[in-house]
């Protein structure tokens, strides 16, 4: 009896069993269904758009002008006129050095000088008549050179004491005080002339031959600024060996800009046509090479694609697609290669332009 209550123990167990396999694989197959729906994208009708080939690079603003005021001499400073931030003139003086030892030198020199002229003007009158001889003459005569010379070289020390401007243009700030000692490595000040301030930029070297003098450039300072032209005026003659970049210099042909200023420079390379354009948000970039998902009977396929010119959110496609391909534009990471898809709408290039 006890055997008999076991099998039919066995037996319902067996069948509870079987019971909770069939369930479990009824879920199982319902969720692959689910996993097979098809991704919805937004489409780009690829279409031929003409690209203007810009180079935009990074400058600096350069003044034309530009010195820091140094003594040429040490002393200490006995007149200082350094009006910050005013226009001068050239020549202007700015400082003058103590410079009392250096009169002093020259008024003795000149003394000297008128005696040993008069000496030499009646020893010329007895050589005229033999009597003197001829040594006794050039040792004046040469006494004479000799005190000429050393006022020369006196009056050339004198005139290191003043400070003049080297050119016509702006003074900056004052960086010492009247009755300052003063060395040659002394700055006082700086001056700069941005009349007409100068744009130095570089460009890759595969851009070299767009460079030439007098050249139009377009120049936008800051990021928001009014954009301006400037001219080439010079290149570097020589490409940098280590950035493979070549430093142009041109003239701004606008307003005031203050040196120093960061500026963005715009070189027009020409315009190229019959160019296949994408957003660059849709090129997913691999290992080996870039793709793009084109819908093509229903399904995604990636393609491989080489890209060229770029403008503001898109990119010249040079090869893998043509014109009338619908190019994946949004849920492209969703999309499994050969897997379907559902368009849920076409887009315009120009949605994705900034």
């Amino acid at each position: 009896m006890k055997r008999k209550h076991l099998i039919i123990l066995a037996a319902i167990f067996s069948l509870a069993c079987k019971s909770t396999t069939k369930k479990e694989v009824t879920v199982t197959t319902g969720g692959g269904k689910a996993g097979g729906q098809p991704v919805v994208v937004d489409v780009l009708v690829a279409g031929i758009s003409s690209i203007t080939n810009t180079i935009e690079v990074n400058g600096t603003v350069v003044a034309s002008e530009s010195t820091d005021l140094h003594p040429e001499i040490a002393g200490r400073l006995t007149y200082l006129n350094i009006p910050e931030g005013a226009r001068i003139g050239q020549g202007a003086v700015l400082a003058r050095i103590n410079n009392a030892d250096l009169l002093a030198t020259l008024n003795k020199s000149r003394v000297q000088l008128e005696l040993a002229q008069k000496t030499e003007e009646r020893l010329r009158k007895l050589l005229s008549i033999s009597g003197i001889n001829q040594a006794d003459y050039d040792a004046a005569l040469n006494q004479v050179n000799s005190l000429k010379a050393d006022m020369v070289y006196t009056q050339a020390q004198l005139d290191k004491t003043t400070v003049r401007a080297p050119f016509s243009g702006t003074l900056g700030l004052r960086m010492v005080s009247p009755g300052a000692y003063v060395t040659p490595q002394t700055v006082l000040a700086t001056l700069q002339q941005t009349d007409r301030v100068k744009i130095d930029f570089t460009v890759p070297e595969v851009y070299t031959s767009m460079i030439h003098k007098g050249g139009i450039i377009n120049v936008q300072p800051g990021q928001t600024g009014d954009i301006g032209k400037a001219t080439i005026i010079a290149t570097e003659p020589q490409v940098d060996a280590n950035s493979r970049n070549l430093k142009v210099r041109a003239v701004y042909l606008g307003g005031s800009l203050n040196p120093g200023s960061f500026v963005k420079v715009r070189l027009n390379a020409g315009a190229t046509t019959n160019s296949v354009m994408v957003p660059t948000s849709a090129i997913i970039p691999d290992a080996k090479a870039k793709k793009l998902v084109v819908v093509r009977k229903g399904k995604g396929v990636f393609v491989d694609i080489e890209t060229g010119l770029r403008n503001a959110g898109t990119a010249e496609v040079t090869r893998g697609i043509k014109a009338g391909d619908s190019v994946v534009v949004t849920g492209v990471l969703f999309v499994r290669p050969n897997s379907p898809v559902r368009v849920r709408g076409v887009k315009k290039l120009e949605d994705f332009s900034n």
